[in-house]
């Protein structure tokens, strides 16, 4: 087989990358958890009738206004404040992990790869982990239609003869990796520029890199405004999703 071309070698994580990778799921499940018992809460305001007018949720004038609340019968009162006591203790809980991640990536040895996805429109520190700890060693896949491919990026078919059938994105292999860019590519609704925050991270990166994240910039910012416009009318939200690809 080997003399005929055909086998094909695979990248295998260390035990450290499935450590980090563990790490940054975790982060998701707190993640998702503190979005769940804020569902919770504002369903259980909606029932009784307290909506909050004042604007955003979670802000610090929507906190204060959550402390003014109260109930008449007990139960009521305490079910409202254990719900509360949750979104705390979520929260303290995610910030634990963000510090962790803080901590613990600069001595990765991935920590290089991680700041050069950085200086990506969109990438940011935790968009750049999350991709890097659940995609690994990029170089596995020799073209980017392989990389899109693997991350369900790519559109389906399901063709016989000379009939041709085209459906939309396959959305197979790794949710974690596709979700983050996708939300990193809704950044490119608007005009290419460097904005504080890439500036922040630009600094200390190899100019390689800092021409090779401009030139990617400009290219993906006018390719989302192409689609845009060819997509005017109908499906227009899906128009982000073809970013990464």
């Amino acid at each position: 087989m080997h003399r005929a071309g055909e086998l094909i070698g695979v990248w295998v994580p260390d035990v450290v990358h499935e450590a980090i990778r563990d790490l940054v799921r975790a982060r998701e499940s707190g993640a998702d958890d503190l979005r769940r018992k804020r569902q919770q809460l504002l369903s259980l305001l909606l029932r009784h009738g307290r909506i909050y007018e004042g604007g955003g949720h979670w802000t610090l004038a929507h906190r204060r206004w959550l402390a003014r609340q109260s109930f008449e019968h007990p139960a009521q009162q305490i079910v409202f404040q254990e719900k509360i006591d949750a979104i705390e203790d979520a929260v303290q809980r995610l910030r634990r992990l963000d510090e962790q991640l803080s901590a613990i990536v600069p001595t990765w040895s991935m920590a290089r790869v991680v700041e050069a996805y950085q200086a990506m429109r969109g990438a940011s520190f935790l968009v750049a982990v999350i991709f890097a700890a659940e995609i690994g060693d990029v170089r596995r896949f020799d073209t980017p239609p392989q990389l899109m491919a693997f991350l369900g990026l790519v559109p389906g078919e399901r063709s016989t003869g000379d009939t041709v059938r085209r459906s939309s994105l396959t959305l197979a292999g790794n949710r974690r990796a596709r979700r983050a860019l996708v939300e990193a590519a809704w950044t490119y609704r608007y005009p290419a520029r460097v904005s504080e925050a890439l500036r922040v991270r630009l600094e200390g990166l190899p100019k390689a890199v800092r021409d090779i994240a401009w030139k990617a910039q400009v290219r993906l910012c006018a390719r989302y405004r192409c689609g845009f416009r060819r997509e005017a009318g109908r499906h227009s939200d899906q128009t982000p999703a073809t970013i990464p690809v």
